[in-house]
Order: structure tokens, then sequence, then C-alpha cells
């Protein structure tokens, strides 16, 4: 009996393994294609295209200098159903941002770290986004009174809420919401993803300050340059000696100008506004 069950041992199958093969570099980059696609159709591509269209829409119904853009339009005509649906909103906006690092971690490596989205350098990444902050949204604002002179930037109200108790906290949770969006993706998420294409760095450059000008359309012409400027900024500073990949500050400079211009839009009395050429 022993025999015998040895031998019926030895005459089984083997198991075959379970680990599946590696996939070729020209498979991996095919994979990546299609991902990123995915990501961005669901996300700020899927925004450029709307704003493309939002653009050709404006220009065909008169000048854009005599049309507005709201942003931040409340959603509710009754405050506490409107305080739901915009954390709603924010909460829901955020999903692309967890898809992006969730696929960011496919090497096995932290993706927060791997593009620099941790607390490793509060004080560094604060002090060089306070710096790009500066750098960017001042004379980001005399490009859209530029634009708005010569008539080819809509007028831009950053925010339409009523002066409720939570407004001013949903503008600041929406300005995170736009630096963690915009920067993630296509900075982070863009970069890693297209450097493993073997991209040429200013091809990549080039491509995410496009996108992100491209979903600012609706705005006029004035704010897509402005933004493309900004994309190639944050661009060369993320893959320089001073940004070392990390995406942290570029969020941090991103938040601070959108706080500043929604809150300072809220707050800001309709004098001061019209004297500054905003209203």
């Amino acid at each position: 009996m022993r025999y015998n069950r040895r031998m019926a041992t030895q005459g089984e199958p083997s198991t075959p393994s379970l680990t599946a093969p590696a996939p070729s570099a020209r498979a991996r980059s095919r994979r990546l294609t299609v991902e990123i696609w995915i990501v961005m159709g669901l996300s700020l591509g899927r925004s450029g295209v709307y704003a493309v269209v939002n653009i050709l829409d404006r220009l065909t119904r008169g000048p854009l200098g005599d049309q507005t853009a709201t942003l931040n339009p409340p959603l509710s005509e009754r405050p506490y159903w409107d305080l739901l649906y915009q954390v709603l909103s924010l909460t829901f906006a955020l999903v692309p941002v967890a898809l992006a690092l969730y696929l960011l971690s496919d090497t096995g490596r932290n993706p927060f770290r791997r593009i620099g989205l941790d607390l490793s350098r509060p004080g560094r990444d604060f002090g060089w986004g306070l710096a790009l902050g500066a750098i960017i949204g001042v004379p980001g604002l005399g490009l859209y009174l530029a634009g708005r002179a010569v008539g080819i930037t809509v007028s831009v109200q950053a925010s339409a809420l009523d002066p409720y108790w939570w407004s001013v906290p949903i503008l600041i949770l929406a300005a995170l919401k736009n630096g963690l969006l915009e920067e993630v993706l296509v900075v982070g998420y863009l970069f890693e993803r297209l450097r493993e294409k073997r991209w040429r760095l200013w091809s990549i450059i080039v491509l995410s300050a496009l996108i992100r000008g491209s979903y600012h359309l609706y705005q006029g012409w004035g704010p897509f340059f402005g933004n493309v400027i900004m994309g190639v900024v944050f661009g060369l500073f993320y893959c320089s000696k001073w940004g070392r990949r990390r995406v942290a500050p570029l969020v941090i400079a991103h938040t601070l100008i959108d706080v500043v211009g929604f809150v300072g839009y809220a707050l800001l009395p309709a004098a001061a506004l019209a004297a500054l050429g905003l209203a």
C-alpha cells in the first residue's frame, strides 16, 4: 500500500505556478498609455474637453469680455442642504486623486513618498510653496486684469456662495481640493508615468502645462496662457534640485493662490472688488 500511494503521488501532475510572468517593456508601456487615458478621462482631461467646447460656445455668443464665469456656485437654495452638497462635491472630486495614488503604488513603493506628498519636510515645503504662490499669484492677477482690459478674458466670479458661517471653510476646502487634484494628477502622476514611458523631460513639461491650461479655457484666453506658464514653472520646479520631485510645495502654492482668490473675493466689499477690476 505504501508503494502504491508513493507511485500514485509520483504520477500526479505537478501544480502549475500561480506567479504571472513579468510583462515586457512594450506591453508595460501600452498598459501605461491606456491607464493615463483612463485617469485623465475621469478627471482633468474630461474638464479640458468641456472647457474647449465651452470657449467655442462663448465665442459664438459674443465678445468674451462681456461674459461671466462663476466659480464655487451654490448647489441648493437651502443653506444646510447647500453645505451637504458642497461637501459631497468636494469629496467625490478627490476620487481621481485616490485612484492615481493607488495606481502609483504598483511597484510596491509608498505613492505619497514617491511623488513627495508626505510630511517629511514640512518647513521646506511650506517655504517653497509660499514663494511659488507669490511668484505665480501676483503676475497671474496682472495677466487676468490685462486679459479683461483687451477683452479676451471673461469676468470671473470667484465665489457665489451666500455669506453663511460655513462659506469660508468650504472655500478653503475648495482651494485645497484644487491644489490636490491638479498638482497630484498633472504633475505627480503624469510626470511619473511619462518618465516610465521614456518621454523627454521637456515633452512631459509641455504636455502637463497644456493640459493645465486646457481646463481653464472656459475663463478665456488670458487664464489659458497664464496657467500654461504656471504649468511650465511648476514642472521645472518639480524636476529641479530644489523641488526634488516633491509635489507638496506645488499643492501648498496652488492652495494658497486659490484661498486668496476665493476667500478674498467673498470677503472684500463690492467697492474694493470694483477698484481692483474684479467686480
